[in-house]
């Protein structure tokens, strides 16, 4: 990724495009590291977003509305006191570095104007953001360092503000003349010469500018024409610092890798994207969403899987001991020889040869006796082992029945914590599992009320609604409560996967109808990301609730087979997906 100081300055001049001018109309902080001003202009609305997360620091314009906590932290509570109502007046960027000041005009306690601004520091380790008030002392930021923890810049309520200290390296927008840059002593490689010598910019970038000024990103100076060299690097950095144009690299799968302000050659995949904003939210949000969920998500997952490790490790044994009871036969028949042959076993035997008049041939056949029963009770013992893995098989093969039941069930629970997306679809899930017995039920702490979850909701191109479930028991109350008997029921066929239904209100909804909810049916199940996915649809009348059965689970035998691509994009743009 290449967020270096001349990205953020094509991210800045986007912002002031469309921001100048406009008030902050609401302020949310979806998480710790993260902020979004929202600002009301003349002719549109915008979102302003600030990521201080070291591991991926930017800010950038957003169409993205992540889930906001119940309660809006400290920091975010301050700044709606100092910045709601503010207008945005000026939009400042230090020389080279990655950091940004918005100037705000507001009004203070007695109602005169003054100014506030939101300073936003994005490198790396250090990041920040800070509130200063009129002069330019720190109202409030986001990390605060003490005296012992930083003495070089510390950062509390009161102190004075201290800028960054300066880049002390070549501005490649002023410099005119790359010679001297070649000729110096450094690296011997170009595009290291060139990220040791100039500010602002991205190994990624000075990569690009060696492959552009030398044909190679492993070009050596020492075997290069230098004047030719500088005046490719001047024409390099002159047309993309002063036009710079968002630029992503994508892999095979659509996964977006890196970006730029121009073009990334050294891979092949590069394209260019509608705006920085867009390419910055395309690149972040699904990656931040999923890191989230996946941490939040993580001890529940842990749990869950932990038990379908020791569910399978016992299914294991049991089939072995099924596997035993299949032998049980011959028990019976040396019972039956025994019998036969009573008279010639004396109590304190340990051993009887006997004629297996099982065997065709009469074989002789050795029978162990145990020395402390008598004949009969020997022979009893048989009998009694016999009818002992007879009852066995039925209760192992009972509880393997079950076990295979329970499997299935934490499977599909472990499909539900990947698709989940939000706090309330991953609470939702854990108190699936706290009413089933496998968590415990949190103690009385209070939690904020959230309302209750719905179906996702989607239009078909012909106007039907298709409703999807989320969980289990979205997909259970979907199918037996919400939907009406002649509805139409879709489900990836012998997969885990989300209860589709088409309301259809009896009517017969059109192919196209069908095969777009086949398509949302393979979507949201465990081969989302196949092709070819099989299908099941059917009346909703003839899917029947397992008795007993975990939430979710049904069965039905009158259905027909339909084969559909699980493609995102056929999901989001030809349904025109509208989640209520």
């Amino acid at each position: 990724m290449a967020f270096d100081a001349y990205f953020l300055t094509a991210v800045l001049d986007e912002v002031r495009q469309k921001c100048t001018g406009a008030r902050v109309d609401k302020i949310h902080q979806p998480s710790r590291d993260t902020l979004i001003l929202h600002l009301r202009g003349r002719e549109s609305r915008e979102k302003l977003l600030f990521a201080a997360n070291p591991t991926a620091p930017r800010l950038h314009l957003t169409s993205a509305s992540p889930e906001n906590p119940p309660e809006p932290p400290m920091f975010c509570m301050l700044l709606r006191k100092h910045l709601l109502g503010a207008k945005l007046t000026e939009i400042t960027q230090p020389p080279m570095e990655r950091a940004a000041a918005f100037t705000f005009d507001c009004t203070d306690e007695m109602g005169f104007p003054v100014q506030k601004k939101l300073v936003a520091e994005l490198m790396g380790r250090t990041c920040n953001l800070y509130l200063l008030g009129p002069d330019g002392r720190i109202l409030d930021c986001l990390r605060r360092i003490g005296l012992d923890e930083s003495a070089r810049r510390p950062a509390l309520p009161g102190l004075n503000y201290q800028e960054p200290e300066p880049v002390k390296k070549e501005n490649p927008l002023t410099l005119e003349n790359y010679v001297n840059l070649l000729t110096e002593p450094g690296a011997d490689i170009l595009s290291d010469r060139l990220m040791d010598s100039l500010g602002g910019l991205s190994p990624l970038v000075c990569r690009e500018a060696a492959l552009f000024a030398a044909g190679s990103t492993d070009a050596r100076i020492s075997g290069l024409d230098v004047d030719a060299t500088a005046d490719k690097l001047g024409l390099f950095f002159h047309e993309h610092l002063h036009h710079p144009k968002p630029y992503v690299y994508t892999l095979a799968d659509g996964t977006p890798k890196q970006f730029a302000f121009c073009p990334i050659r050294q891979y092949s995949g590069c394209q260019e994207a509608p705006s920085f904003g867009a390419l910055l939210d395309s690149f972040y949000t699904l990656r931040d969403r999923k890191d989230a969920m996946r941490q939040k998500s993580q001890a529940v997952r842990k749990t869950v899987q932990n038990l379908c490790t020791r569910l399978t490790r016992k299914m294991a044994l049991q089939e072995k001991e099924l596997e035993a009871t299949y032998d049980r036969e011959r028990l019976r028949q040396l019972g039956d020889i025994l019998t036969a042959n009573i008279h010639r076993i004396t109590k304190g035997q340990t051993k009887i040869t006997c004629e297996d008049f099982y065997d065709e041939n009469m074989a002789p056949v050795e029978i162990a006796l145990s020395p402390i029963l008598s004949p009969q009770q020997n022979a009893a013992k048989f009998y009694k082992d016999y009818a002992r893995m007879k009852n066995a098989e039925k209760e192992l093969t009972r509880q393997l029945e079950l076990g295979e039941t329970e499997l299935n069930y934490l499977k599909s629970v472990l499909e539900e914590l990947n698709r989940a997306q939000t706090d309330a679809e991953l609470e939702e899930v854990k108190q699936e599992l706290q009413e089933q017995g496998y968590l415990r039920a949190e103690g009385s702490r209070k939690r904020p009320k959230q309302g209750k979850l719905a179906p996702m909701r989607f239009e078909s191109t012909d106007g039907y609604p298709i409703y999807v479930g989320r969980n289990n028991r979205q997909n259970e109350e979907l199918t037996f409560r919400l939907a009406r008997k002649d509805d139409i029921w879709c489900h990836a066929s012998k997969v885990h996967g989300s209860h589709v239904i088409i309301s259809c209100g009896g009517a017969t909804p059109p192919d196209d109808t069908i095969t777009q909810a086949a398509q949302l049916a393979a979507y949201y199940s465990e081969t989302g990301d196949g092709q070819n996915v099989p299908v099941d649809v059917t009346a909703v009348r003839q899917v029947k609730k397992i008795p007993g059965g975990k939430p979710g689970m049904v069965i039905y035998h009158t259905y027909k087979t339909v084969i559909a691509n699980p493609y995102a994009d056929i999901v989001v743009d030809e349904l025109n997906a509208e989640k209520k």
